[in-house]
């Protein structure tokens, strides 16, 4: 073989050679198997989350509804006789108590049909005691046969007639007694006085308002349910006292004492499908004005050692309700769930779904997926600095991830 010959067989085959490792080289190149192996690693680190365990407690059932408050008695005060008002005894916007005066009306005239009344009677008092002493002399035997009998009846009749006569004098002052006394017109009720109607110095009659009087203690509370809630409250009714807390418009705070269910209505509203209820509360603070709006809030029942998680645990997904719960080995899977009733803005009753003391993750879940390893934490903690080994092993890969690349192959 000539050698040139030789020479361009050994130059194709050392190219062969080279162009097959560049290929073999691009195909795996340098550094790959570190960062699949970093990227593996990366995806299957344990991802700190914040759990809470699943507490039992005793769990409130409530009902709301927004309420009007009511007074239990509202007495408009109108005179019960006519004539000038001469005065008035109550301050506008005051606590008055029952048989505390409140006005009076010029009485004089009033007194003087009464003394009017008291005369006749003393007339005919003493007419009356002359007739019966006619009467007794004549009805003796000494004087029977002088007297005749018409004379006699007659006598008889004298003292009927003045006798009827002193009874309807009697009435006469009784009733001018009555009207004396409604010249003072007191409260008939304890309550708070209104604006009042007339300024004193008018004439009034009994068709005059004078002022209107509120009683505040005890007040009651009205408001409208659900129709799907009414034989759940009258059975809670039936069984014992139904708490009843009136809130204020924010459901922030209760206004006064909590009181209880008085009445429930004996129909359904067929327009809004709702039936109307009332609660009675002591008031002892005044803190419930009538035309007031606030929140009703009953107490229907108990559920008794209920699981409770804080409800931003709870996620909504395509099939409904569900949690992230941690296994024991530290990955999570999610466990689907029925809510029950809410307890304030942070926790929420599980009727379904979970056992006290199940963890479940209550923040961080927008990075999990079911199998996923975590790193539970207390509320408040923060993940776990780490350690130097750790932070020197991270950082070589970093080095050899930068180092690492394919090579530049070619003849």
């Amino acid at each position: 073989m000539p050698y040139f010959l030789k020479i361009s067989l050994l130059a194709a085959a050392l190219m062969t050679t080279s162009c097959s490792q560049g290929d073999k080289n691009s195909a795996h190149p340098a550094g790959a198997d570190n960062t699949q192996s970093v990227e593996k690693q990366g995806d299957n680190a344990p991802i700190p989350v914040t759990v809470v365990a699943a507490s039992s407690q005793n769990v409130p059932v409530y009902a709301a509804a927004p309420g009007t408050v009511a007074a239990m008695n509202t007495v408009t005060i109108n005179p019960q006789v006519s004539g000038q008002l001469i005065s008035l005894h109550f301050r506008e916007g005051e606590s008055v108590k029952k048989g505390q005066l409140l006005a009076e009306i010029d009485a004089r005239a009033l007194q003087a049909s009464y003394d009017q009344a008291a005369a006749a009677k003393r007339q005919n008092q003493a007419l009356l005691a002359t007739a019966r002493a006619n009467y007794t002399r004549s009805s003796t035997l000494e004087y029977q046969p002088y007297v005749a009998k018409t004379e006699l009846d007659t006598q008889h009749n004298q003292v009927t007639q003045y006798e009827a006569a002193v009874a309807a004098n009697e009435a006469a002052m009784r009733a001018a007694q009555v009207q004396l006394q409604y010249t003072k017109i007191v409260a008939p009720i304890d309550g708070v006085a209104g604006i009042r109607s007339v300024d004193a110095g008018n004439v009034v009659t009994t068709s005059t308002s004078i002022v209107t009087l509120t009683q505040m203690h005890p007040i009651y509370v009205s408001f409208n349910l659900p129709e799907r809630l009414l034989q759940e409250v009258r059975q809670a009714h039936a069984s014992g006292p139904v708490m009843v807390a009136a809130l204020d418009r924010g459901d922030a705070h209760p206004l006064t004492e909590d009181g209880t269910l008085d009445a429930i209505n004996n129909q359904i509203n067929t327009d809004s499908g709702t039936f109307s209820a009332r609660a009675v509360f002591s008031n002892r603070n005044n803190a419930l004005w009538p035309g007031q709006f606030v929140n009703a809030r009953l107490q229907l029942r108990t559920i008794a050692n209920g699981v409770v998680i804080p409800a931003q645990a709870v996620q909504r997904g395509p099939n409904g309700d569900y949690v992230y719960l941690v296994k024991q080995d530290h990955t999570v899977v999610t466990q689907e769930v029925t809510q029950g009733v809410e307890i304030g803005d942070s926790h929420v009753q599980i009727a379904k779904g979970l056992n006290v003391g199940d963890t479940v993750v209550t923040e961080g879940q927008f990075r999990l997926k079911p199998g996923s390893k975590v790193i539970a934490l207390a509320p408040g903690e923060t993940p776990p600095a780490p350690t130097e080994a750790e932070l020197k092993a991270a950082a070589e890969k970093r080095s050899k991830n930068s180092m690492g690349g394919p090579p530049r192959g070619g003849p």
